[in-house]
């Protein structure tokens, strides 16, 4: 069995390469539950999220059962490890030989994340972004940001990136170690203005107040939505969903997750007709994306153990023994 370091990880994978991998995984689907999602309390009054996710290849589907793979991740969210100098967000992920069951590779589940999540969301651009599309706000400064502008700028013509966040601090410091060649990058230190500004707002917060303001969004932006991951967080206000032609990676998890979808659903500012489709329906060619130049869409990421699948069969392909 091989284990593979987050550096491993940098090595083995591209963005316009991962983008790929998701897009022919979406088309061709696995087997993926709902995730398990469970609330670990302590006697501090703190607490942390324990997600199980598993998925498989969908052997039925492919007429076969010689080849294929299991995985499932384990992650851990810890709001408050930030105060410690540590992740909020870690794991491991453990892929298995499909037929057999036999553990092939146990990969960082932290990097794996990082890469996945921004790739789903990169591709999620690619059918809802303008093409010309060459401003990026980036709103968070956590491990994802980095990755995030790294894989938008993969599959659209970013020349200007800004990144807001809470702490400016914070966001300096993503900006001045972030290098895309033929990229500005710059502190946005008023979020409200530079919603105005960008073609693109990415947004990787666990805010449960939303940052993304509906009245503020011009004609033709994209917005991609990658934190609240719970019913209780959200990152965009009523306003800007119902404004918008709204997109999720997956109908199942972003209707029973994502504060962005469910809080709107349930005060009835939109009805679940408003998701006009998911990353399978957008992959397959069954539902079509941006229509219009000036139209607002909306991508709401929750994420899917099919893209950790595929991620990492895509990382354990390529750092394999020749052999195996």
């Amino acid at each position: 069995m091989l284990t593979i370091s987050a550096d491993d990880i940098d090595g083995a994978l591209t963005f316009p390469g991962l983008v790929e991998t998701l897009r022919e995984a979406f088309s061709a689907g696995a087997v993926q539950p709902v995730r398990h999602h469970h609330t670990i309390e302590r006697p501090d009054g703190a607490a942390s999220t324990l997600l199980i996710m598993p998925a498989w290849s969908d052997f039925q589907a492919a007429g076969t059962s010689k080849d294929g793979y299991i995985g499932v991740k384990v992650v851990t969210v810890s709001p408050d490890n930030n105060s410690i100098g540590k992740p909020a967000v870690m794991g491991l992920y453990l892929l298995l030989d499909g037929p057999t069951g036999e553990p092939r590779a146990l990969i960082d589940g932290q990097r794996l994340t990082q890469w996945r999540t921004a790739c789903a969301s990169a591709l999620a651009a690619t059918y809802l972004a303008r093409e010309d599309a060459s401003r990026l706000l980036i709103v968070g400064a956590g491990a994802l940001a980095p990755f995030l502008a790294n894989a938008h700028a993969a599959v659209r013509p970013i020349r200007e990136i800004r990144i807001w966040n809470r702490t400016p601090a914070n966001a300096q410091k993503v900006a001045a170690a972030l290098e895309i060649p033929g990229v500005s990058v710059s502190v946005a230190t008023d979020l409200d203005e530079a919603q105005g500004w960008t073609d693109i707002i990415s947004s990787a917060t666990i805010s449960t107040e939303p940052l993304v303001k509906g009245a503020l969004l011009r004609p033709g932006v994209h917005v991609d939505l990658v934190g609240a991951f719970t019913p209780d967080m959200r990152e965009s206000d009523d306003e800007a969903v119902r404004r918008a032609r709204v997109f999720v990676d997956t109908r199942a998890g972003a209707s029973k997750e994502a504060g962005d979808i469910v809080q709107p659903l349930r005060a009835k500012v939109i009805d679940p007709d408003h998701i006009v489709a998911d990353l399978h329906e957008l992959a397959r060619g069954q539902k079509t994306g941006r229509e219009t130049r000036d139209e607002i869409t909306l991508f709401k990421s929750v994420g899917a153990a099919l893209e950790d699948l595929a991620a990492g069969i895509a990382v354990y392909k390529a750092l394999r023994p020749t052999a195996a």
